[in-house]
């Protein structure tokens, strides 16, 4: 696939964290709250991110594009004014809401998500690199369960809408306990 122009490859992987593995998050008093609005009209993603420690926020639109590859694909974001996130929140859409938690593990810093409102109890780890090679190498943590990265149900477009119940099943299928 050809990068489309302004765009950037997005190398990820993502994790399910188990509750009883998320204690090492009680020592990790900084976090970000992300307040996501996944609007109707394609693929494009609104974010306020809200720094706790020094309550700067900032404001983006982002899109991802379609991708053969559940592990990379083309991004793009653009920061936003207060002014133009909340014209554009007007719009239809499906809203996120998550505390964004940092970890380093062997010199790579992972993103840890507790997840709020329906999804509360979902909590997902990722890994972003440069490059898809030095994502194959990466040494996941301890507390990362199964891998989530292509299972297009833990994407954020599709979390946004999920319900309880459906969340609930899709735990079940990759956490059989």
């Amino acid at each position: 696939m050809k990068l489309p122009k302004y765009a950037r490859w997005e190398n990820e992987r993502r994790f399910l964290v188990r509750e009883g593995d998320a204690g090492f998050l009680s020592g990790k008093p900084y976090f970000r709250l992300i307040e996501d609005r996944y609007l109707s009209c394609g693929r494009l993603r609104l974010r306020k991110l809200s720094d706790f420690e020094t309550g700067a926020v900032i404001h983006k639109l982002t899109k991802k594009y379609p991708s053969e590859s559940a592990l990379s694909q083309p991004i793009v974001s653009l920061f936003l004014s207060e002014g133009e996130h909340a014209a554009l929140q007007a719009l239809p859409g499906a809203d996120l809401l998550k505390r964004r938690y940092y970890d380093e593990v062997d010199g790579r810093v992972f993103s840890v998500d507790v997840f709020e409102g329906t999804l509360a109890g979902l909590l997902l780890c990722s890994i972003e690199t440069d490059t898809l090679e030095e994502l194959e190498r990466v040494t996941v943590p301890r507390y990362a369960g199964p891998d989530l990265t292509h299972d297009p149900f833990y994407c954020g477009g599709r979390l946004c809408v999920a319900t309880r119940e459906e969340l609930e099943q899709a735990l079940a299928r990759v956490n059989p306990e």
